[in-house]
């Protein structure tokens, strides 16, 4: 898995939000957001990973 920083300006990644890969399932749940001014896109078996309705329950 891969952290990508681009300059396009979209809604920042806060905490307890949820990620996960389409493609095998991986989750991942930001449990500290970084305070960047840029976007960080999560990616895993090289595609970018898409927001999950739900976190899940610890």
């Amino acid at each position: 898995m891969a952290i990508k920083k681009t300059t396009k300006s979209a809604a920042k990644v806060k905490k307890n939000d949820a990620y996960e890969c389409r493609i095998c399932g991986y989750r991942i749940i930001i449990d500290e957001a970084c305070g960047c001014a840029e976007e960080h896109v999560l990616v895993c078996c090289d595609k970018p990973m898409k927001k999950a309705a739900k976190p899940a329950k610890k």
